[in-house]
């Protein structure tokens, strides 16, 4: 493969990772945003107790979470070709790849809800806030720094995830690096795509912690 056809392929693979990175990591916010606040929420020490939904709920999400991505993929696949019409490419693997992460989504955003004050909420509560008030305007706005590193940390595993769809030809980087880094004997081209995901890696991380920084309020 000469110099210029490489360039081409890894420039339109990249644009199909990083689709399938942002495309899944919106769409599983989407979902996994009101799954995470129900579950602070419901619990028992949350602001609308509901043991029942609780206890299911996070069964569900802690079933789907337990499930090694590359499995569900697999398992997903006939059923993903009959809501889209097919089971390999870009568009099935970022239908999997939101099956996947919602859930996990879901568990990041309880974790960050569970580090806002108490206080601020008692306080809310105390000045005659309603439930959606406190959801909206304590809870995700007194979270948000931990809710966009959180961000940051499901757009790196859903990158991850869609690196692994290579697999089974699911397209982007990590189809290049099995189709011509293994299959074909070529390691440099194995090591190149290796090099684009760690700089994905690295800016989303970095571009996560800034954001976060910039709109804590807790830092002077």
């Amino acid at each position: 493969m000469d110099t210029h056809t490489l360039i081409t392929l890894l420039g339109e693979e990249t644009v199909k990772t990083l689709l399938m990175t942002l495309v899944g990591t919106l769409v599983s916010y989407l979902i996994g945003l009101p799954i995470g606040v129900s579950l602070i929420i419901t619990s028992p020490n949350g602001i609308k107790p509901m043991g029942l939904y609780n206890k299911v709920m996070g069964f569900i999400v802690n079933v789907i979470r337990s499930v090694p991505f590359l499995i569900l993929m697999i398992a997903l696949m006939p059923y993903i070709r009959k809501v889209i019409g097919t089971g390999i490419g870009p568009k099935a693997i970022t239908a999997a790849l939101i099956v996947a992460a919602a859930p996990f989504v879901a568990r990041l955003v309880e974790q960050s809800l569970m580090e806002v004050d108490p206080g601020v909420i008692e306080a809310a509560q105390a000045m005659g806030a309603g439930t959606f008030q406190i959801i909206w305007k304590v809870l995700l706005l007194e979270g948000r720094p931990s809710l966009l590193n959180g961000a940051a940390v499901a757009m790196i595993n859903i990158l991850g995830y869609s690196a692994m769809a290579g697999t089974v030809g699911g397209g982007g980087l990590g189809d290049v690096a099995i189709r011509y880094g293994l299959y074909r004997f070529q390691p440099a081209i194995m090591w190149i795509t290796i090099i684009i995901l760690v700089i994905l890696v690295q800016v989303m991380q970095e571009a996560g912690i800034r954001i976060a920084s910039k709109l804590d309020n807790r830092i002077s």
